[in-house]
């Protein structure tokens, strides 16, 4: 795809913060690792009924995958495509682990409470999405299964999971397109599984992009064949669209 401009909009979210945004069909979101080993917790919605919303079951099942990469998309519960990855440097984003919680912190790192570390206490991924989803209206019956961008987690013959650490290095990026008007929630606290001892929560730079309509040639609409049909429906739920 090709950028018809520079970035219309260019952010830092900071370690184990939260941001939200609704990215308009016809733009893209890129994500950058500023300092290497972050991760990037995301949430995908479809912005003006967002009872639609991504659905981690039926993007793995219908693109044959347990990760996410270029040429993959994110299947809404109703079928359609929120977003497609049309650029990626990583090449593998967990899908299955989900997002930190208090208890979870309190056991690796001790607690860290904003009574005495002030604006230095932990958060953890579980509550940020809350407080971020609270700003659109939204609260814990929406919470879903999210993808974590820039980590890699593996698992062996017994279903034993394997955090990789050092997966996403400085600089690397990965690029979402807005397939339709679709709200979206990151956080970037650690990976749940990360076994890295100190709270080292790491920045992440967002930037959108204005590339017009996905072309026929892109390989998120050739990688599977379902994805077709995927981008069909999403072409009909667009057909009154000017």
């Amino acid at each position: 795809m090709v950028e018809t401009a520079g970035p219309v909009l260019q952010e830092v979210i900071p370690g184990a913060r939260a941001w939200s945004m609704v990215i308009r069909r016809g733009y893209s979101l890129r994500l950058r690792d500023l300092e290497g080993g972050a991760n990037c917790s995301a949430l995908f919605y479809n912005a003006h009924n967002p009872l639609e919303r991504y659905n981690m079951a039926d993007t793995l099942k219908a693109q044959y995958t347990a990760y996410l990469t270029r040429g993959h998309v994110c299947y809404s519960d109703m079928g359609r495509i929120l977003v497609s990855i049309t650029e990626d440097t990583v090449g593998w984003h967990d899908t299955y682990c989900g997002v930190s919680r208090r208890a979870e912190l309190e056991q690796r790192y001790g607690r860290a409470d904003y009574q005495t570390h002030l604006n230095g206490f932990m958060r953890n991924g579980r509550e940020l999405f809350l407080i971020e989803l609270g700003k659109w209206g939204l609260g814990k019956r929406d919470l879903v299964a999210n993808v974590n961008f820039f980590s890699k987690v593996s698992a062996d013959a017994e279903g034993a999971l394997s955090f990789q650490a050092g997966h996403s290095r400085v600089g690397d990026t990965v690029t979402m397109h807005a397939e339709m008007d679709t709200l979206v929630v990151l956080n970037t606290c650690p990976h749940r599984l990360d076994p890295t001892l100190q709270w080292t929560p790491r920045p992440v730079a967002c930037e959108v992009l204005h590339v017009g309509e996905t072309p026929a040639w892109d390989a998120c609409r050739l990688s599977r064949a379902e994805n077709a049909r995927g981008y069909a429906l999403t072409a009909r739920h667009h057909c009154q669209c000017h």
